[in-house]
């Protein structure tokens, strides 16, 4: 209604707990708790109730006055219905629903690069996932785009769920002596031989994400997973201070990644998915048993070697099922990949750049790519930079005379355990030509070979096997060769070998039938 009038202001004060009911527009002001009040009025004044009206001031708790939160989703141009029907919304206090997630800042974290955050990080994770095991509890602990400070190793418990704004953004950085950036601990942030003790849950169901971990401290390896099952790492870098002019040697022995378990608490079911691993001497380095772990879509870089499982001495018959995939091994001293005293493990389709070549470039190959040293273990569908020429000096994957599986395909064919078998192509056989060549084959790639192929001239066919041995690597040797063929008719074919020097020529001579040939053939030969 309009106003006709303005009238004397009246006020009280006094404490919060003798606040009365105040006369339409008188204010009332709580001295204790600095809260500021006015009287609503009589119906009869057009009140639509009796009572007093909060005024909002800079002491005012804003979340407590505005109890409900309601999902609305008006962006989209509509009010969402949240409920059974449009009378009946879903509510929730507005409390409760700004605590569907933590920030690592809430409980004194700052994130400047100089604050030392360790004792805020770790009450965080025990304060969030430790003092109670009521699940509702449990929330998403977000590490807002920042260098967050450590001097000594976060513990992280079961059930947490880390996750930051980045790789290169949300960072936890170690710049002191300590054994790790982080480890596994057990529900009462327990490590070592006391995981488990005390009635705590063991560390299970751990995630990561969108963070890096990094080390300024070159005795420190960067994170322990003990005694943990059940764990994930998604988009997560974890680096340290080597450079490559530090790792000309493994002295340094820090690693990106270790494992420890024990008979009871085996380590199982750890994947890393879009991870990077860099600055250290080994990428992954264990001899523990490790069951069902995965790396897939990751980066291995600057290190002294990329992944070692059971390079040493074993525990309960180290690492198995341990599937490497997908990934990308990349100025790296030594090997890529070492299968030690394990089994049942396995790389497939990664791709290796210059690795093994003790970063003198890939034409100065220096070790293996892929070294197998014990059965059940294989590298299939691995690609390498080291072509077949290097590949005769330094092999791209070495099994050892071991029961284990290679394959994997070379500039000319494909590598399958202790052979290769190179593509196969095809010639034609010129009509009426002496000695013309089919192709030539190098001494140095092996001294023995074995040649499969199939003849077609008009209707005749001739399919067979040339067996080809020689004792000589650099001169002209003890060629021996024997051909093996049967055919329908006669091809006027005829095939023989010649060596000179290094190079032995697989060589045709035609008769004049007015029709040449063509031969189809595939080369297969020991590495």
């Amino acid at each position: 209604m309009a106003i006709v009038q303005i009238s004397r202001i009246t006020q009280r004060k006094g404490l919060q707990e003798n606040l009365p009911q105040l006369a339409g527009a008188e204010l009332g002001w709580s001295i204790d708790e600095r809260r500021l009040f006015i009287g609503n009025g009589t119906l009869a004044e057009g009140a639509p109730v009796v009572g007093n009206t909060e005024i909002l001031t800079e002491f005012s708790d804003i979340i407590a006055l505005n109890t409900f939160y309601t999902y609305k989703g008006e962006a989209a141009g509509y009010t969402a219905q949240t409920g059974p029907t449009p009378g009946t919304p879903i509510s929730q206090s507005l409390q409760s629903w700004l605590d569907q997630f933590a920030s690592v800042t809430d409980f004194g974290a700052v994130g400047d690069g100089v604050t030392d955050d360790t004792d805020a990080i770790n009450r965080a994770l025990y304060q969030i996932y430790c003092r109670e095991v009521n699940t509702q509890i449990r929330r998403g602990l977000f590490f807002p785009a920042g260098v967050y400070l450590v001097t000594s190793s976060i513990k992280i418990p079961p059930f947490a769920y880390l996750c930051g704004e980045g790789a290169d953004a949300s960072i936890i950085r170690l710049d002191d002596s300590a054994s790790y950036v982080a480890q596994t601990c057990d529900s009462l942030q327990q490590t070592g031989a006391n995981i488990g003790t005390n009635g705590a849950l063991i560390p299970q169901y751990i995630t990561m994400a969108n963070m890096a971990l990094e080390s300024t401290d070159s005795t420190a390896d960067i994170f322990l997973i003990e005694d943990a099952n059940n764990c994930r790492f998604q988009s997560v870098r974890f680096s340290g201070p080597l450079t490559i002019a530090d790792l000309d040697t493994d002295a340094d022995d820090i690693a990106c990644i270790r494992f420890a378990g024990t008979t009871s608490f085996i380590c199982e079911q750890i994947i890393f998915d879009q991870c990077y691993f860099e600055g250290t001497t080994y990428g992954i380095n264990t001899n523990e048993q490790v069951n069902a772990a995965v790396v897939s879509n990751s980066r291995f870089d600057t290190l002294f070697q990329g992944i070692l499982l059971g390079y040493g001495s074993v525990s309960n018959g180290g690492a198995t099922g341990f599937r490497i995939n997908n990934s990308v091994f990349d100025n790296i001293y030594a090997e890529g990949i070492i299968f030690g005293l394990v089994s049942l493990n396995t790389s497939n389709t990664n791709i290796f750049y210059d690795v093994g070549n003790h970063f003198n470039g890939v034409t100065n190959p220096a070790t293996v790519i892929i070294n197998i040293q014990s059965d059940g273990n294989s590298s299939i569908g691995d690609v390498f930079q080291r072509t077949d020429a290097y590949s005769a000096v330094y092999k791209r994957v070495e099994i050892n005379n071991t029961l284990s599986t290679s394959a994997f395909a070379s500039s000319i064919g494909l590598a399958m355990g202790s052979f290769v078998m190179r593509s196969g192509r095809r010639t034609t056989l010129t009509n009426a030509t002496t000695n013309g060549t089919v192709t030539t084959f190098v001494t140095t790639a092996a001294l023995a070979f074995s040649v499969n192929y199939t003849i077609i001239r008009d209707t005749a066919t001739q399919t067979g096997t040339i067996m080809v041995a020689t004792q000589a690597v650099d001169s002209t040797g003890d060629l021996s060769y024997s051909i093996d063929y049967t055919e329908n008719s006669s091809t006027g074919v005829t095939l023989s070998l010649i060596q000179s020097g290094t190079t032995i020529t697989l060589r045709y001579t035609t008769t004049n039938t007015g029709s040449s040939g063509v031969i189809s053939y595939f080369i297969n030969y020991p590495t």
